[in-house]
């Protein structure tokens, strides 16, 4: 029997989709949340992905950020997508740890901005688990170490309910920042958990992508006052 919210208690259910197509993940959050709109019941969900190669444009554009032709991008695998998310052009690949919440915000009584502030905040949290000091920039969504990117946000709600969520830059490959002004922005460059600690001169081993996941989750559920209980997906 599926877990349903209770006056007690506010339920969210994880699931992990390992690597995944980008449209495939999408319409699972489509799915979720037209689920909740007709039986608000339901528990929220959380979803954590890697995407395979894929630049996405939000509601505000995008394509005029994109710096290299569609051709270049067939011949190297990447795909492209138009969301109704916010903000402009991104890159998500493997290596970049992705975290969909489908939450209904007003059964939550969270609001928009401190919704985005808790995102921005368990980033910051799991990077300093890793070693790794980020920070928000008033100016810019996102999180940030120096003058370089490290965390996006981005998000679409319907019904007071979310989609879209954060993208951590763990251990990518960085090169395909370059062929786009990220989220619209010029000048600014892009960096990753592993990076900054090889700058740094740390000699560990690379950081493990289960391990994030972990950080992400549990400081999502507490940060927002969910119980989350585990769901197998088959996709």
């Amino acid at each position: 029997m599926p877990a349903r919210i209770t006056k007690d208690k506010r339920v969210c259910v994880f699931q992990d989709l390992n690597v995944l197509e980008y449209r495939r993940a999408l319409a699972l959050q489509v799915e979720a949340r037209n689920a909740k709109i007709r039986d608000r019941s339901l528990p929220d969900h959380l979803f954590f992905v890697q995407h395979p190669s894929v630049f996405t444009f939000g509601k505000n554009g995008g394509q005029e950020n994109l710096i290299v032709s569609e051709t270049f991008l067939n011949t190297r695998g990447v795909d492209t997508v138009a969301t109704d998310r916010g903000g402009n052009i991104t890159y998500h690949g493997l290596g970049q740890a992705v975290l969909y919440p489908v939450i209904d915000l007003t059964q939550a009584r969270i609001g928009v901005a401190d919704f985005v502030f808790g995102l921005e905040e368990i980033m910051g949290r799991t990077a300093k688990d890793f070693g790794v000091q980020i920070v928000r920039d008033p100016k810019n969504h996102g999180m940030w170490i120096g003058a370089k990117k490290i965390g996006s946000v981005g998000l679409s709600i319907r019904h007071g309910i979310t989609t879209h969520g954060l993208a951590l830059n763990v251990s990518l490959d960085l090169t395909p920042f370059s062929w786009i002004n990220p989220c619209g922005m010029s000048g600014i460059s892009m960096t990753s958990l592993e990076q900054v600690l090889q700058a740094a001169g740390e000699k560990k081993p690379g950081i493990s992508m289960d391990a994030v996941q972990d950080k992400l989750v549990t400081y999502f559920c507490a940060w927002f006052h969910f119980d989350y209980q585990k769901e197998e997906m088959h996709v």
